[in-house]
C-alpha cells in the first residue's frame, strides 16, 4: 500500500503534538510494510484555488497553477491508495494550509451534476482518488470540539469514498505532560495500532479507537493547570516554545495552585510503606500553611497545619517557588538559610528526587 501523509502543522515535530499523533501512525503503518511519504505544507508553496474553473473546461484535470501542488504533490496524492490529512484544530476545523490543499485537489472531479440514492447533487470523479484518513488534535479536552470538523468531513466526503477512519485527539497539550505519562503511553501505542490496522484492514476497530480518544484528565483539572501554565507564559514573557526551550515550570501564585503542582511533583513512593506528613508553612507575599499526607505512592494536599509532621520547610512563598521552578537551587537556598527544614533530612532528598 502506498500512503501520502499529508501534515498541515505549522509547527516544527519537537512543538507538535499534531506530528507527534502522526508520526506514531505512519510507524504503525510501516509495521504492517505500508510505503509511507510525508509531505509538510509548511515547506511547499501552493497557490490558492481561484476558482476560474480552468481546469474543468480549457485543460480539464490540470490546474492553471505552476507550483509545488501541480508539479509535486497532486500527482504523488493521485498516486497514493490512502492519504493521511493531518490537522491541528483551527476554530473547530481543518486549518487553513489542509484547506488550501483540499481546494487544489478540484481537477480530479468533473463539472457535471448527479444526484445520489438520497437525492443529494454531486460532482462525479475524473479519475480514482487516494482512500482517505483524518487526523486531528486540539488543545481543549472536550471531545465535543471536534463535532463541527467531523460534521466538514461528512459534508465534504464524495459519494464513492467514505474516509476509513477519523481520529480526533483532545486535550493534546497533556501529551507531553509527566503528569499523564502512562496514559500518553498508551494512546501512542494505539495510534500505532491503528496504523497497523488501517493497512491491514482500512479502519480502525473501536477498541482501539477508544484507546486513542481515552481522557488524560478531567475538565476541571485541565483547566486549572492550563491557567497556571498561561499565567507563567504572560508573566514571564514567553511563548510556549521558549517555555518548551527554556525547560520553564509552570509557577503557582496561590496557595491552592501550589497544592494541586507540587501533589505532582512529589516523589511519593519515598515514603515506601509509611504515612509521611510534610509541612509547608510560607511567609513573605503569601502568609499560609499546608501539608502533604503521603500514603500508598499517592500525595493528598491539605490547607492548614498538621500536628505531627515528619518534616517542616519553613519559607517565604517567592522562595519557594523560585526552587520548585527552578529559578533558585535548593540546596544553596537551604545552606544560605533562606529557609528553613526540621525533620529528616534524608527523606526530604528522596521526595524531591526528580
Amino acid at each position: 500500500m502506498k500512503v501520502l501523509a499529508i501534515n498541515s502543522s505549522p509547527r516544527s515535530s519537537k512543538e507538535s503534538y499534531t506530528v507527534m499523533m502522526l508520526n506514531c501512525l505512519i510507524e504503525g503503518m510501516k509495521e504492517a510494510k505500508a510505503e509511507v511519504e510525508v509531505i509538510n505544507l509548511r515547506e511547499k508553496k501552493i497557490h490558492y484555488c481561484i476558482g476560474c474553473f480552468t481546469c474543468w473546461t480549457k485543460t480539464p484535470g490540470v490546474c492553471i497553477h505552476k507550483d509545488d501542488m501541480s508539479r509535486e504533490i497532486y500527482p504523488r496524492w493521485r498516486g497514493s491508495d490512502l492519504a493521511v490529512y493531518a490537522t491541528p484544530l483551527y476554530f473547530h476545523t481543518i486549518n487553513a494550509a489542509l484547506s488550501t490543499f483540499m481546494e487544489r485537489t478540484l481537477p480530479a472531479i468533473q463539472p457535471f451534476f448527479e444526484q445520489d440514492e438520497n437525492g443529494k447533487t454531486y460532482h462525479p470523479l475524473r479519475h480514482r482518488i487516494p482512500a482517505s484518513v483524518f487526523l486531528s488534535v486540539c488543545g481543549f479536552p472536550d471531545v465535543s470540539e471536534f463535532d463541527a470538523f467531523k460534521n466538514f468531513i461528512a459534508r465534504t466526503r464524495h459519494k464513492d469514498l467514505q474516509p476509513a477512519a477519523v481520529i480526533c485527539r483532545a486535550g493534546a497539550s497533556l501529551l507531553s505532560s509527566p503528569f499523564s505519562k502512562k496514559k500518553t503511553e498508551d494512546i501512542l501505542d494505539a495510534t500505532r495500532q491503528a496504523g497497523r490496522e488501517l493497512v491491514t484492514s482500512l479502519q480502525v476497530s473501536p477498541e482501539t479507537m477508544a484507546r486513542i480518544t481515552q481522557p488524560l484528565s478531567g475538565t476541571e483539572l485541565f483547566d486549572r493547570m492550563g491557567n497556571i501554565y498561561w499565567k507563567t507564559c504572560i508573566a514571564e514573557s514567553v511563548t510556549p516554545k521558549q517555555f518548551d526551550e527554556r525547560k520553564m515550570v509552570p509557577r503557582p501564585d496561590n496557595l491552592d495552585d501550589f497544592m494541586l503542582m507540587f501533589s505532582f511533583g512529589l516523589n511519593a513512593g519515598a515514603a515506601d510503606n509509611k504515612i509521611v506528613f510534610l509541612q509547608f508553612k510560607f511567609s513573605g507575599e503569601l502568609e499560609a500553611s499546608c501539608y502533604f499526607t503521603l500514603a500508598n505512592g499517592k500525595a493528598s494536599p491539605s490547607a492548614g497545619v498538621c500536628e505531627n509532621p515528619t518534616l517542616t520547610i519553613e519559607t517565604p512563598f517567592d522562595v519557594w517557588m523560585d526552587v520548585m521552578t527552578g529559578k533558585a537551587d535548593g540546596a544553596k537556598m537551604l545552606m544560605e538559610q533562606k529557609y528553613k527544614v526540621t525533620g529528616d533530612l534524608s527523606l526530604m532528598m528522596k521526595l524531591f528526587r526528580k
